[in-house]
């Protein structure tokens, strides 16, 4: 790189040959290419989307294609030194779905715009036949053709069932087309020498794992853990200069500013126990823009996903409260009609793995960081909760503020506004009521020191501003009733040193109105 000139970031770059003929940064991850391609089996991979699988794809297409010039100085190049069949061009077929709309796009159409441009290379004699014969007598001729067998890349195979995931006819069509086209790889399989398919979630209805089931999953595997993403110790490799300039634009310390990249983006683990990585779409945006903003949760809002949690009855708080766990089997794989919300938080990486049980290989999943989790709940909190935008008045920023002056009487009527426009009618309320409860804290830590561990049992909740402590206690019962809960003595003894003014608040509502029933406040004199 010329001596004052940055970095050029690759965000959003999905072409490695774009990527590397136009001299952006390329984060070395040819040492896995080399062990893919060299195992020779079909692969499968789930991670989450804008987590760099196109660019992989890309790249295991630039190597069977035998784009040599394109690996010069990295990793692989000193791998295949001594391979005289090392980047030999193979005939690939590479699939790419992720760029229709299937709400309005029949996949029968996308299909067939591929097979007709493989076509006029390998012959069309077949060109009347389904997608799915098509395709294997396309193997067939260009095996005979070249002498060598085929590689077959696909990416994102399941964008059209996503898409459509809500319209439940157009999605058993799709499964249906789908399912007729990938079992004609495994009847082609002489015909092919390199699968790998990726997506963003493990869709088993769709069958492409039963008649394709040779795939081999290494979405949990420790050795391709961090084959997307970046690692800490490749952001200080490939981006030290960019760390430093987001350092000095904040005002920050460089480690400073380490832990709050760490805080912000790290965190995802694709296997118990390996090195955690950071999500590279958001991790480049911060870099480039010098900032920390909510780049990967700001390109797609998790409707479907937060409206499955509430209409499952999800309880929200085990989003944080270390007992959320499922088994390897559901991470793995997940049902379209499931009522579980899990494993597809975890495939679409709104969850991670932070711990396991080995004996039962069974996991425990959170929050991968704070761009996730705050901007998760705060999706979750507008499924539960009407008029709670920005402007509202109801509205998480609004509450901070009167929680910071210590204005009881603005907090009550920003609280009672919420628990008014709870939009869930179902049944038992109190899960409800204490699932709102949980949303509306979770978000205002984000500005304030916010805890829902009780302590002793005894408080919901705990905010710490600058000049207060609040307690609160939250009760299906009179507020009277949650004031034997903090009116205690063991309830201020953390604070009996504190300065601050401490007010401890018992709050009620009515299970049948659903609106506050009482309110009381205990002022604690020192």
């Amino acid at each position: 790189m010329v001596k004052g000139m940055r970095n050029k970031l690759p965000i959003g770059i999905q072409s490695f040959e774009k990527l590397r003929t136009e001299n952006f940064v390329y984060v070395d991850k040819t040492p896995s290419i080399y062990q893919l391609v060299h195992e020779n089996v079909p692969y499968f991979l789930i991670r989450p989307r804008r987590f760099g699988k196109s660019l992989l794809l890309s790249t295991l297409k630039a190597y069977w294609e035998g784009k040599r010039e394109l690996f010069s100085g990295l990793a692989i190049e000193r791998l295949e030194k001594n391979n005289p069949d090392a980047f030999s061009p193979y005939p690939v077929f590479s699939f790419d779905f992720s760029g229709e709309n299937y709400e309005n796009t029949p996949v029968e159409e996308v299909l067939n715009q591929h097979l007709s441009r493989w076509e006029e290379i390998y012959g069309d004699r077949y060109r009347d036949g389904t997608p799915g014969y098509r395709f294997e007598r396309l193997l067939e001729m260009a095996a005979e053709m070249t002498g060598r067998r085929c590689v077959v890349l696909v990416d994102e195979y399941d964008k059209p069932l996503l898409d459509t995931m809500e319209d439940h006819a157009r999605t058993a069509q799709i499964q249906s087309v789908l399912k007729g086209f990938f079992s004609r790889m495994k009847k082609a399989d002489d015909f092919i020498q390199f699968t790998f398919i990726t997506g963003v979630t493990r869709l088993n209805k769709i069958s492409i794992f039963s008649e394709a089931d040779q795939l081999r999953d290494i979405s949990l595997s420790a050795d391709y853990a961090n084959l997307c993403g970046i690692t800490e110790k490749e952001m200080h490799q490939y981006f030290e200069d960019e760390i430093a300039a987001l350092a000095e634009r904040r005002k920050m310390t460089t480690e400073e500013c380490d832990a709050a990249l760490r805080k912000q983006y790290d965190g995802y683990h694709f296997h118990p126990g390996s090195e955690s990585v950071y999500n590279p779409y958001s991790l480049l945006g911060a870099l480039l823009d010098k900032d920390f903003g909510s780049y990967w949760f700001e390109t797609g809002t998790p409707t479907f996903l937060t409206r499955k949690c509430k209409d499952t009855g999800f309880d929200a708080r085990k989003l944080t409260d270390g007992t959320l766990w499922a088994s390897e089997g559901k991470l793995k794989g997940y049902m379209g009609n499931s009522l579980e919300p899990v494993p597809l938080l975890y495939q679409t990486g709104y969850l991670t793995i932070t711990d396991v049980d080995r004996d039962a290989r069974a996991y425990t999943l959170a929050f991968p960081n704070e761009e996730v989790k705050y901007g998760f709940v705060e999706c979750l909190m507008h499924e539960f909760v009407a008029n709670c935008g920005a402007g509202s008045g109801n509205d998480i920023f609004t509450l901070r503020r009167t929680i910071e002056r210590g204005e009881l009487d603005r907090i009550k009527e920003v609280l009672t506004s919420l628990f008014v426009n709870i939009t869930l009618k179902a049944d038992p309320f109190e899960q409800v009521f204490q699932a709102v409860i949980y949303l509306v804290f979770t978000l205002l830590g984000r500005f304030t020191l916010c805890e829902m561990h009780p302590y002793s049992g005894r408080i919901d909740c705990k905010v710490e501003t600058k000049r207060f402590v609040y307690l609160f206690e939250f009760r299906r019962s009179g507020a009277d009733e949650a004031f034997k809960q903090t009116d205690t003595k063991d309830a201020v003894l953390p604070f009996a040193a504190d300065a601050r003014k401490e007010m401890k608040i018992g709050v009620s509502f009515d299970s049948q109105t659903r609106e506050l029933q009482d309110w009381k406040v205990l002022e604690v004199t020192r």
